[in-house]
């Protein structure tokens, strides 16, 4: 029974989660439970692979971001050497954070506590006073991820040394970060707009399976469908005449397709070919005609790459985990290489009026979220996943259903299941 699973948890015994997520159901308690969270962040964040940013966002030797994966804080920088390096943010010494701010250029890393400096790769180099100082210090170097990899300038990082590969982890999903990365007629991206984060009083998985859930847009977005034109056909209200689908791509990698909807370019975009001419003439140029029409037909993904990296159409979005209770999104525009001044200043608005600080869709979904989490507070019960079980249409591992059902989140909960049963 699922009281009994949290209840072993409690006294540090493994928690069973086979009887707490069935392919139909999941219980309450997996938003809500301490050591739920506390796993996770084990099993999901450390021993897996999680994303840490674009190398877009450190163009410059000494350039760094700090993030956070999990609960680690870390820095992401480009060493003398041009490579992309990220370390934990924390100083050898006595552990204090060697990055405050959240990006900046550095000749070296100096601790502001006692001032042991360290070089761009994380060697330990001075130590003031050093004749009070005996150790040798190779073996006080930066520590960090055991291994850092990247797809398309998309840089994740693993604490796990046994991980599986990140092109075993990213699967399927190479194929959406394709999808945005071809979106530039140069084939390459940019996220240097700067970051929005919205705090949620909301357990993190509710962030990556309402953002893939196709169900609930008519009803939470109801007041945005009433006032603007929307590129989905959520406003159609026989079941039969909805096109759009949602995708369990495996490994926990989910998303909603619209481009069944799609009949002409830039419908995605809420604007005319004709507006975004010159964009158009360099994909054209890049891809060829015909190539490029269907591209700008399909637009870019609507997916999340487990298990915290959501391709939000003209914006790039991370999860981070706070407790059990807490989560930020971060968002940022996404920026193609090669594009005319005049459509990047399209895709940051159109970004801003989605997820930023007056946005018309992330409000509704935030109030959603939060009274959720309420909801589940106490005595907490089954969820319920059935819908659309029997109408799922699986091909060559990839799993299809209409834009209403479950699909996505069954996705989700699937994989989960497997990280966090080791």
């Amino acid at each position: 029974m699922p009281t009994q699973a949290l209840s072993s948890a409690r006294s540090n015994q493994s928690i069973n989660y086979r009887s707490l997520i069935e392919p139909d159901r999941i219980h309450g308690s997996l938003y809500t439970s301490e050591a739920v969270f506390q796993e996770e962040m084990q099993k999901i964040f450390y021993r897996g692979w999680a994303f840490v940013g674009h190398d877009s966002e450190i163009p410059a030797i000494g350039d760094y971001i700090t993030r956070v994966i999990g609960l680690e804080p870390l820095i992401m920088l480009r060493d003398r050497d041009n490579q992309v390096r990220v370390f934990s943010n924390r100083c050898m010494h006595r552990g204090n954070k060697l990055c405050s701010q959240d990006s900046g250029n550095k000749r070296a890393l100096v601790c502001d506590y006692h001032g042991w400096s360290f070089s761009l790769d994380g060697e330990l180099k001075s130590v003031p006073y050093p004749a009070g100082f005996d150790k040798d210090k190779a073996l006080l170097s930066l520590r960090g991820p055991a291994r850092v990899e990247s797809y398309q300038g998309f840089v994740f990082a693993t604490f796990n040394p046994d991980a599986c590969s990140l092109d075993q982890h990213l699967g399927k999903a190479k194929s959406l970060i394709d999808r945005v990365v071809m979106l530039s007629p140069n084939g390459r991206i940019h996220l240097n707009a700067g970051w929005v984060r919205h705090k949620f009083f909301a357990n993190w998985k509710m962030l990556p399976e309402n953002d893939t859930d196709g169900y609930h847009a008519g009803h939470v977005h109801s007041s945005f469908l009433r006032v603007f034109r929307s590129q989905y056909d959520v406003i159609r209200n026989k079941e039969e005449e909805r096109l759009s689908q949602i995708v369990d791509w495996g490994d926990g990698h989910t998303a909603i397709d619209a481009a069944p909807v799609y009949t002409r370019p830039f419908e995605w975009l809420g604007t005319a070919e004709s507006k975004v001419a010159d964009y158009t003439r360099l994909m054209n140029e890049a891809y060829g005609e015909h190539k490029a029409r269907q591209m700008l037909i399909d637009g870019p993904p609507h997916a999340v790459v487990f298990p915290n990296l959501f391709l939000a159409e003209m914006s790039i979005v991370m999860f981070q985990p706070i407790s059990a209770g807490e989560s930020v999104q971060w968002h940022t525009p996404l920026i193609l290489d090669g594009a005319p001044d005049s459509f990047t200043a399209r895709v940051i608005r159109q970004s801003e009026g989605a997820l930023g600080p007056s946005a018309f869709l992330l409000a509704d979904d935030q109030v959603i979220s939060e009274r959720q989490q309420l909801a589940l507070q106490g005595h907490s019960e089954w969820l319920d996943l059935s819908r659309g079980l029997s109408r799922e249409v699986e091909r060559d591992g990839v799993i299809r259903s209409h834009i209403s059902d479950e699909t996505s989140n069954r996705g989700f909960w699937r994989h989960y299941l497997k990280v966090m049963e080791g």
